[in-house]
């Protein structure tokens, strides 16, 4: 099936994408975001605030051991952490519905960069003050009534968009 040992995923080369979780508080919804993150070699994920980290039995159920080949760091903070990745080069994203959001499937996103991806509590979304340290916002065109997904589904297809856009060689 090509999938690489624990080890080999280490030594792989990642997409250049840092995923940040702003006060996540589903322990599935995290272990989920882990395992999308193993899917596309994300090279990191900042755990910020509230959101839970490995080791963590619920994690684990969803995670499926991808909280122990994707690196991750843990941040009380969001907006410090967003700042350290903007002194880094990041161009930050909050995956959100805002004033001047960039359609995920029609906007271009300038690739010239890493990549930081901000996504939000389950109820309240991004914080209003990481909010405004972003360089942007991501906005995934909806067509039904609800104007919003699980943070783990929006991690998932954001993260499958960034893929394509910047994806490393196998």
């Amino acid at each position: 099936m090509g999938r690489l040992s624990a080890e080999e995923f280490r030594e792989a080369e990642k997409l250049p994408l840092t995923v940040v979780l702003d006060n996540v508080r589903s322990l599935n919804n995290i272990g989920s975001v882990f395992r999308t993150s193993d899917a596309f070699r994300v090279e990191h994920i900042s755990l910020c605030g509230i959101t839970a980290t490995p080791p963590h039995r619920e994690i684990h159920k969803t995670a499926l051991g991808a909280e122990d080949t994707v690196e991750w760091s843990y941040h009380e903070e969001t907006t410090e952490c967003v700042k350290a990745l903007k002194a880094r080069g990041y161009r930050i994203y909050a995956v959100e519905l805002a004033h001047n959001s960039l359609k995920l499937d029609k906007d271009g996103v300038a690739t010239d960069h890493p990549i930081a991806l901000v996504l939000g509590n389950e109820i309240d979304g991004v914080q209003e003050d990481v909010m405004a340290l972003c360089d942007g916002f991501l906005e995934i065109p909806q067509h039904g009534t609800k104007h919003s997904l699980n943070v783990s589904c929006a991690a998932a297809i954001v993260i499958w968009e960034m893929f394509k856009k910047l994806k490393v060689e196998k």
